[in-house]
């Protein structure tokens, strides 16, 4: 007689004999799928997973072997760690998470929303305490549905998805926020510039449909409003978060002919490019023009000359993310955080003609 297959419940609306139905399949075969250890037909495990995804199935095991409770495990989700921003947040979320007993998980996504979404729902599958993303969100109504979405489900399954330097996904929605003041940085530097005398003044590095582009370039807009100017557009370039990009950027600006004193760079990384760029068509920083930037990583005091920037309290951004995570239930009205930004004055700026 054949042992009867036990169902692995997953999410409290689906069990694997929900799966097979919808797959057309028996109990076992899903079960088989799961476990890895049984070869399936690639037609039908891909028939199995669609069904998974369409049921919004999760595997519990961890449940099962755990009684419910989660792995003692906080995921940090990034586009690439070897970006000094992301890696200085790292730094933060690992030092809490070590002094909060936990294993800080890294995975990465280089840039692709799809995968954010794959990561995030593979950790849940987990069962980490916590889900940490960090980075600006896309203006995208599918993507942020979905991670409204797998709000829901971590908190569902005694988790919690965390956003670090991006706005939350709207009321109601069960998640850890930790921003940073990003448009009033951006303000700061640009009332900076205005009130030495820059009034022309280039921005590099918009990313368009990205959060943290867009409110640095919305501090930028309304500190020339408050004084009554209006920034050229043609001094407004697009392009990436890149050294590249802020290289490029500043040579088409130099080769275009477009006059301007001063130039904000989105990130450090981008004003490193500028300054290269700059240089090597023997503009002088900061007699001929100024340059400043936005992040105050530890490249802007190794530059020559030393990067005027925002500072943005990198770790203890990471700190927070984690310890508001896993004591929510002890501070429930403190999951939305603002930190504070402000500006450090070095050696890449001067009054114009001084």
């Amino acid at each position: 007689m054949a042992k009867k297959t036990e169902p692995v419940m997953g999410n409290d609306a689906s069990t694997v004999r929900d799966v097979a139905a919808r797959a057309g399949v028996s109990a076992s075969t899903v079960s088989r799928v799961l476990g890895g250890t049984y070869p399936v037909a690639a037609s039908t495990r891909a028939r199995v997973l669609k069904a998974m995804r369409e049921l919004d199935y999760v595997v519990n095991a961890h449940a099962r072997a755990l009684g419910g409770s989660t792995n003692k495990t906080v995921a940090f989700v990034v586009d690439d760690v070897t970006g000094p921003f992301y890696a200085h947040i790292a730094r933060g979320v690992e030092e809490q998470a070590s002094a909060e007993g936990r294993l800080c998980m890294l995975c990465t996504t280089h840039g692709d929303p799809q995968r954010v979404l794959a990561v995030v729902e593979t950790m849940r599958e987990q069962r980490a305490d916590a889900v940490i993303v960090v980075g600006g969100a896309w203006e995208d109504k599918a993507y942020q549905d979905r991670m409204t979405h797998f709000a829901h489900a971590l908190d569902r399954v005694g988790s919690r998805l965390v956003l670090v330097g991006r706005p939350p996904l709207g009321p109601g929605v069960p998640a850890t926020v930790v921003e940073y003041d990003n448009e009033g940085g951006a303000f700061a530097m640009t009332t900076h510039l205005l009130t030495s005398g820059h009034q022309r003044i280039a921005y590099l590095g918009r990313v368009p449909g990205l959060s943290t582009s867009d409110q640095r370039l919305s501090g930028f807009r309304r500190a020339h409003e408050l004084l009554g100017l209006a920034p050229d557009p043609k001094l407004i370039l697009d392009g990436t978060f890149s050294r590249s990009h802020g290289y490029q950027g500043a040579r088409q600006l130099l080769a275009s002919g477009v006059g301007f004193t001063a130039v904000f760079a989105g990130t450090d990384m981008v004003a490193a490019g500028a300054l290269q760029a700059l240089r090597e068509a023997r503009v002088s920083v900061p007699d001929d023009v100024s340059v400043v930037g936005y992040d105050d990583v530890p490249l802007a005091l190794d530059l020559f000359p030393a990067l005027t920037t925002v500072n943005v309290p990198h770790e203890e951004l990471g700190r927070a993310a984690v310890r508001l995570a896993l004591h929510r239930d002890e501070l429930p009205g403190s999951q939305h955080l603002v930190l504070g930004t402000h500006i450090v004055l070095r050696d890449s700026t001067r009054r114009p003609g001084h």
